[in-house]
């Protein structure tokens, strides 16, 4: 069994410095990764981040994240995830990753994501030159997200992870204010997990919102944001699989 420690949403400043390390240091107990699903500062500083990386910095499992958008307030998202990244921590924009516990190979897709909302109910690329751009940063996003799950998949990995802060599905929104559903996330996310495939999807951002939730391909998604959540961190299980491979060469054995 796998087990995927995630949070999201963990807002930390200064006077935050070590409130999360204690239940950190226990994740080798009950996880073999740790995800931290966006908006790990308030307004994306460096002094706020190097927090976030004492945080974290030489835990016993290994840490992958994406950034949000409070992470981006103050324009220096490179430079923020510069710091954790010299603490050990894998930031993901549209890129995968595999890390191997337990003789396991998981791979995490990763990407911000961003906002334009649901079917039958999102913004279009149509009209002014700014909406248009909105919508394409959102696609961008989806289709970096998809390219690196298909690569993940190609790597014949044990199961795949879309980790990604704002939500691929409506589902997770649930008590947050409808008016601002096209604001939390975007189909254009789900559409890239369900083509491409994955076995659980990671989400925060909306607080207000719900935990579970289900893309329309079967995929399982968790809202991690901590005022949903309202710990450290939740720790989900998935079933060690065989890699496609695997399960091919088997095939031909037969």
């Amino acid at each position: 069994m796998i087990r995927i420690a995630a949070v999201g949403d963990i807002h930390m400043g200064p006077e935050s410095q070590g409130v999360l390390r204690p239940a950190f240091e226990t994740l080798p107990e009950c996880a073999d990764l740790l995800l931290l699903a966006g908006d790990l500062t308030r307004h994306g500083t460096p002094e706020e981040m190097r927090v976030v990386a004492r945080e974290v910095q030489d835990l016993a499992v290994p840490v992958v994240a994406v950034l949000g958008n409070h992470d981006h307030h103050d324009d220096r998202p490179d430079e923020v995830s510069a710091i954790l990244r010299d603490a050990g921590t894998q930031v993901l924009e549209g890129q995968g990753t595999v890390v191997e516990s337990g003789g396991a190979r998981i791979g995490v897709a990763g990407t911000k994501g961003f906002g334009g909302g649901f079917v039958g109910r999102c913004a279009g690329e149509f009209g002014e030159p700014v909406m248009k751009e909105f919508v394409r940063y959102s696609r961008r996003s989806a289709d970096g997200l998809r390219a690196a799950l298909e690569r993940l998949g190609e790597e014949g990995c044990d199961a795949r992870i879309a980790l990604t802060h704002y939500s691929p599905v409506a589902d997770t929104l649930a008590g947050e204010p409808l008016e601002i559903y096209p604001f939390l996330g975007s189909y254009l996310l789900a559409e890239a997990i369900d083509t491409a495939g994955a076995d659980l999807a990671v989400h925060g951002h909306a607080h207000a919102g719900t935990e579970h939730g289900m893309t329309s391909g079967g995929v399982r998604v968790r809202n991690v944001a901590q005022p949903v959540i309202g710990r450290a961190f939740h720790v989900y299980h998935l079933p060690v699989r065989e890699p496609a491979a695997t399960m091919a060469a088997a095939r031909q054995a037969g």
